[in-house]
């Protein structure tokens, strides 16, 4: 089994590799465009257009994969020389000495001072040594120019082209038992139709939720292109990056301070601040409850509601609007580009978290400050864990070549409560609640009701035809 530093620098390698092409695998750039943008890119990052072909080649074949390069040892003892580690070294001073020396100063100065002989160093391989030093800055810097610029226009012309994300600050909720907890939105809207893929409320902003968010969004309604975020530590983490990297979705993001660049989002937000108003009058006491009272919203209030966004999009291109407007439900549902879904074992795969860990004599281990059964198989042996931070009632456990084992909490025996819970119609002042969450409720309850006869088995395919 490959150790966790050599997987971690291939997965490293190959998000850069991706970040650097990832302005290329636009399906919409004309060719003129695109050798432009290579040169660009080549330029930028001070290496061979022939590499950024090589690497298109290799994603296009292999997808993310393709990108990972060879073991680091491997490759060191086929194309480094032996002095290397005092190479990149001596390159590092360089760097230091004179910030704005490029890689290929750097290397022509090597030579001359016969630590390496003419062409055996590659400006690509050293980049990423002073790149990993924190001295690559400016060479390793996001492309701005063209994909940002586009990434501002007013919408894309079609659904799941582009996702624009973002956390906001959600209603404090008093549970049962006294507790004030804090929430936060993570949601990810479509720059075309304003339909709001995915949204949840959450009792943290940590990194995970947004995974989660992403997650829950490709398998609802597939993969989008690419997503736009912003600057925040949650939209910034290699774990998300390679994530997206993997499922083939280029990663925009806004450029500081820009908050124009984020408006379709920004005004979905106000809606938000509607419903945590009601929220506040219906007193709600979990946050299943609180998501529950959410997915009412959603759909019965925005969802269906006409955009205004929509209206003014298709006025500024001549296009008439019925009176009564589209909501962002209308225009997802009757746009001609089709959804694209993945495997859900290959998303899943995707976003799982890995980590090592030794288990002990009797082949268990400890996350989070629980106890795991993996196998007695492989007890004192070194294994990869992967796991989903959402989830962690099971984690599967990686070994050389034998086939995963899912390890199980260990059961230690459960003892009684002794307290018991009062219930809520109990308490001396039962809770207010919201009218108008309770009419959504109501109306989300017969329109699926609706749905399910619709779609009964007993009528289904009687008609003959195809049934999509």
């Amino acid at each position: 089994m490959q150790s966790k530093e050599v997987k971690k620098w291939q997965d490293e390698e190959a998000l850069r590799c991706y970040q650097m092409i990832a302005p290329l695998l636009d399906e919409g750039l004309d060719e003129a465009k695109r050798r432009q943008l290579r040169e660009e890119i080549a330029a930028r990052y001070e290496i061979s257009k022939r590499s950024l072909y090589q690497y298109e080649a290799e994603y296009r074949e292999k997808a993310f994969d393709g990108l990972r390069p060879m073991n680091r040892e491997k490759r060191r003892s086929q194309a480094l020389p032996e002095n290397y580690d005092e190479i990149v070294g001596e390159a590092i001073q360089l760097k230091r000495e004179v910030p704005k020396r490029s890689v290929r100063q750097i290397i022509k100065i090597l030579e001359t001072e016969g630590y390496a002989a003419p062409g055996v160093l590659k400006a690509s391989t050293l980049q990423r040594y002073l790149y990993n030093a924190g001295l690559g800055v400016k060479q390793m810097k996001r492309y701005t120019e063209k994909r940002e610029t586009s990434s501002r226009r007013f919408c894309r012309p079609h659904r799941m082209e582009l996702l624009q994300g973002d956390i906001k600050y959600g209603p404090d909720i008093r549970l049962n038992d006294g507790t004030l907890i804090k929430t936060y939105l993570s949601s990810l809207i479509d720059d075309h139709s304003r339909f709001i893929i995915q949204s949840e409320f959450y009792d943290n902003q940590r990194q995970e939720i947004v995974e989660d968010t992403f997650h829950k969004a490709i398998l609802k309604q597939g993969k989008c292109d690419a997503c736009y975020l912003d600057n925040g530590t949650q939209y910034t983490t290699n774990q998300l990056h390679t994530a997206l990297a993997r499922l083939g979705i280029r990663v925009l993001h806004a450029k500081p301070r820009a908050c124009q660049s984020k408006g379709k989002i920004e005004k979905f937000h106000q809606k938000v601040d509607r419903f945590i108003a009601e929220v506040r009058v219906a007193k709600v006491h979990s946050l299943e409850e609180l998501n529950q009272k959410w997915k009412y919203f959603l759909e019965q209030d925005y969802q269906k509601e006409a955009h205004d966004g929509i209206r003014e999009y298709y006025e500024s291109h001549g296009v008439k609007v019925p009176a009564e407007g589209i909501s962002p439900m209308q225009e997802f549902n009757r746009d001609t580009r089709g959804l694209i879904f993945l495997d859900a074992t290959v998303v899943s795969e995707a976003f799982l978290h890995h980590e090592t860990r030794k288990l002990d004599n009797a082949g268990c281990f400890s996350f989070g400050d629980v106890k795991y059964e993996a196998s007695t198989a492989l007890a004192n042996a070194e294994v990869e864990i992967a796991y989903d931070p959402m989830n962690t009632e099971t984690i599967k456990v990686v070994y050389q070549d034998m086939k995963p084992i899912m390890a199980h909490r260990v059961s230690i025996g459960a003892f009684c409560d002794k307290t018991v819970d009062v219930p809520v119609g109990m308490t001396d002042k039962i809770p207010e609640t919201s009218r108008f969450l309770d009419a959504l409720e109501k109306k989300y309850k017969e329109d699926h009701r609706l749905i399910a006869n619709a779609l009964s088995f007993g009528d289904y395919g009687k008609a003959g035809g195809s049934h999509v």
